[in-house]
């Protein structure tokens, strides 16, 4: 009698999952990976509202000989997850956490909040409204991604990192191959301008030598305030300084003097002249311009930490992007000390427990940047040769701009898609948010330009709902509206 109620029960609770997933399509799953998934389902979080989709968390390996394991964490569309497309954010640093960033205090369905009881609150503009969504910590050394060959972390660059991301995804679909078959599209921000088209890259090429069973539907890719072009990206850092009032006539007259950022090691007066660049940016958020910055249980010396410079990635402008400074304020209801309660979050026991996260004990807390990485192998000065091969491919291709951010500016942006010299189909146009301009486009052939008018760095922190209108106009393939509402 007892075995047969412990029969039922397990019966039950099998039945019950099954439902869970079958929700996405998932007939015929293997017990395998029905197992696989079950061991990645994330029950509830401490602190978490009630919802009603889905998460998985958990490590996926990317290199066994070397015990490289990267970090994922997988939320089911709100709705409809088994008709919504499969979506990938990356932050960039290159070194910092797509979950810190991404999930925690962007776009992600939950954000930490102040105090010593854990909580999350829902974020009514969440992506997965739009998608399923997948945020991953890349690369090995970022967040609870680990590696067990110490060394991995000084061989890092962008080519390790794009073969590790694809060699991810292709073990992820293997583990949810019910969403094998929807759309595939890749986004992020930041450094992500190198991650997410050099991934796009190694994607294609495999698809053309990979079997079937092992090929990627990927449709298009979309990044925000991203580092494409390192002469224009840091030429128009300095424009942009100069049009905002951050710095002096005199430093950006001895800026535009002294600094050739073609060149990969500035000259002693450069080198200057940029202390003074940035001695204006420590006293604001180089991130969002007009929002405040966290000054709780923040230092002097905390405030003034110069950027960590990597070896590697081209010059002193471009040493480290997110985790320098505080991150910004932005809208109503949002606070500019996200990123401590994040941190403290993200370091409970209950919390990793709960996410499947930190199984090996590593030795070093969590954090939203990973400041070992000190070292880059390849970062080629320009990304523009990959973007023009990936239009040649007939990908979906936008970039968006917040043009409050004074980090990767839409100065610098704009300065860079020139280089582009592509054919202009619709000239530059406001789009709309209810009756609000929400920013300006312009459609080029094979790649549309979005400004979010008031937005950050991080534009899903700063303007969410607009960032939101953003992603599901994009995914959809459809343009933004270039008028109120009548």
């Amino acid at each position: 009698m007892i075995n047969s109620c412990l029969l039922l029960w397990l019966l039950a609770t099998s039945t019950m999952f099954a439902s869970a997933v079958s929700r996405s399509s998932s007939r015929g799953l293997s017990p395998k990976i029905m197992a696989e998934q079950r061991a990645d389902h994330v029950v509830r979080l401490p602190g978490q509202p009630k919802v009603s989709f889905k998460q998985y968390a958990g490590y996926v390996t990317v290199n066994a000989s070397s015990g490289k394991a990267l970090f994922y964490w997988f939320f089911e569309a709100a709705e409809k997850p088994e008709k919504k497309p499969v979506l990938l954010w990356l932050n960039g640093g290159p070194g910092c956490s797509s979950i810190g960033y991404g999930e925690a205090e962007e776009l992600g369905p939950f954000f930490p909040q102040k105090g010593t009881k854990p909580k999350l609150k829902l974020n009514k503009y969440s992506w997965n409204r739009a998608a399923n969504l997948l945020f991953l910590e890349s690369p090995v050394g970022v967040g609870f991604s680990y590696t067990n060959t110490s060394s991995d972390i000084n061989e890092l660059g962008d080519t390790i990192v794009a073969k590790d991301a694809y060699n991810f995804l292709l073990n992820w679909f293997r583990r949810f191959p019910q969403f094998k078959s929807h759309n595939f599209f890749l986004s992020g921000e930041s450094y992500a301008g190198h991650y997410v088209p050099q991934l796009a890259k190694v994607i294609l090429d495999n698809n053309k030598m990979v079997s079937k069973e092992d090929r990627i539907n990927l449709k298009g890719f979309m990044i925000g305030n991203a580092l494409l072009d390192d002469n224009t990206d840091q030429r128009g850092m300095v424009q942009y300084a100069w049009d905002h009032a951050v710095i002096s006539d005199r430093v950006y007259s001895d800026l535009k003097k002294n600094c050739d950022f073609s060149k990969k090691n500035l000259t002693t007066k450069c080198n200057k002249a940029l202390t003074q660049y940035f001695a204006e940016y420590r006293l604001i958020d180089i991130y969002s311009l007009y929002s405040p910055i966290c000054v709780e249980n923040q230092t002097e010396s905390r405030r003034n930490t110069q950027p960590p410079v990597i070896d590697g990635i081209s010059p002193r402008l471009f040493s480290r992007f997110e985790g320098w400074l505080k991150r910004p304020a932005a809208g109503a209801g949002y606070d500019p000390c996200a990123s401590d309660y994040t941190d403290a979050y993200m370091n409970r026991q209950d919390v990793q427990s709960a996410l499947h996260a930190n199984v090996t004990k590593l030795s070093y807390p969590w954090t939203h940047c990973n400041n070992n990485i000190t070292s880059w192998s390849d970062s080629p000065s320009s990304i523009l040769p990959t973007i023009k091969e990936l239009i040649a491919e007939g990908l979906r291709i936008w970039i968006y701009s917040g043009d409050t951010d004074g980090r990767i500016p839409v100065t610098s942006t704009r300065y860079t898609l020139r280089k582009l010299g592509l054919k202009t189909l619709q000239e530059w146009t406001a789009w709309y948010t209810s009756s609000q301009v929400g920013g300006w486009t312009i459609e080029y052939k094979g790649l549309i330009f979005v400004t979010v008018r008031g937005a950050g760095h991080q534009i899903p922190t700063t303007k969410p709902r607009q960032a939101l209108q953003l992603v599901k106009h994009f995914l959809d393939d459809k343009k933004l509206p270039n008028a109120p509402p009548s």
